[in-house]
């Protein structure tokens, strides 16, 4: 539960932020992503669903903030540099970055864990003998397991605690 007085992040990523998007759902925040359409169209989206838009573009943001939207701007390049960004002024918004489960990075769906009978022919056979525990999307299917991406995500995920 979010600390008091503090409410629970749920973000909209623009068109240049795409890989922050996936890493966000993953590590288990609710992060809608805009891949395509105009400025107005992101801000009606973020008034309607009550969310935090992410950008790296200058004018949106400015643009955002006039509304009386919540807006983070991100002028990093990387992953790492935007997270350490977002949680920042994040917290100065009073923004709560206690994610939840982790999400589907490619439609921020819930997951579900299924066994490695159920991932049979699905996925490469070196990758079902060495794992145990598989995760499935409920909307779109994909399938996830903790490979060598998972170290990468932990270390992203350590960012939203450090200052």
């Amino acid at each position: 539960m979010p600390a008091s007085g503090a409410q629970r992040a749920r973000f909209l990523a623009d068109a240049m932020l795409g890989s922050l998007a996936r890493k966000l759902r993953a590590l288990g925040f609710d992060t809608a992503y805009f891949k395509s359409g105009d400025d107005s169209e992101l801000l009606d989206m973020a008034t309607t669903e009550g969310r935090v838009i992410l950008t790296s573009d200058r004018s949106l943001a400015t643009t955002a903030r006039r509304k009386g939207l919540r807006v983070i701007f991100m002028s990093g390049r990387s992953d790492g540099i935007r997270i350490r960004e977002m949680t920042r002024t994040a917290r100065a918004m009073g923004v709560s970055l206690t994610p939840g489960d982790p999400l589907c990075s490619i439609c921020d769906g819930a997951l579900r864990t299924i066994t490695r009978h159920e991932v049979a022919g699905r996925v490469p056979q070196s990758v079902e003998k060495r794992h145990r525990r598989f995760y499935e999307c409920v909307r779109c299917g994909k399938l996830y397991w903790r490979g060598g991406h998972w170290k990468k995500l932990r270390s992203l995920s350590r960012l939203l605690r450090d200052d």
